[in-house]
């Protein structure tokens, strides 16, 4: 005999004869319950799992702020806002946006004098005659 034979007369696996029509298995009556109680089970080992992380955060968070306090630092939300706070402080009252910082010494009109000064002095003489006029 064959497989299929046999799951037609109720000899192969339960699931083959399913399929083929025969009978169904009725439902559980405690079905529902059993479901329920499952859900409640994940349910509070999802809440277990979240309280022992929400403890170890709370541990880890301690630690950062007993450095924090050892080397003067401050945390990173507090050094933006303050860093924030200052360039709004410095655009008060521009319409624009605010402007870059030169460095000291860039633009000045004495330095820019000594550069030509410099160049001046690796010109050949004709050459030196030709800009000075």
């Amino acid at each position: 005999m064959n497989f299929v034979m046999k799951a037609a007369m109720g000899g192969g696996p339960p699931d083959v004869g399913k399929m083929l029509g025969g009978e169904e298995k009725e439902e559980d009556p405690d079905a529902a319950t059993k479901e329920e109680e499952r859900q409640e089970a994940l349910r509070q080992q999802e809440e277990e799992r979240k309280g022992k992380y929400a403890k170890m955060e709370a541990e880890r968070e301690g630690m950062r702020q007993g450095i924090r306090d050892k080397y003067g630092l401050k945390k990173r939300e507090e050094a933006e806002a303050e860093a924030a706070a200052a360039a709004e402080e410095s655009a008060e009252g521009s319409l624009t946006r605010p402007k870059k910082l030169v460095p000291a010494g860039c633009g000045d009109e004495e330095e820019e004098e000594s550069i030509m000064d410099t160049v001046m002095k690796y010109l050949p003489g004709p050459l030196q005659d030709m800009l000075k006029k």
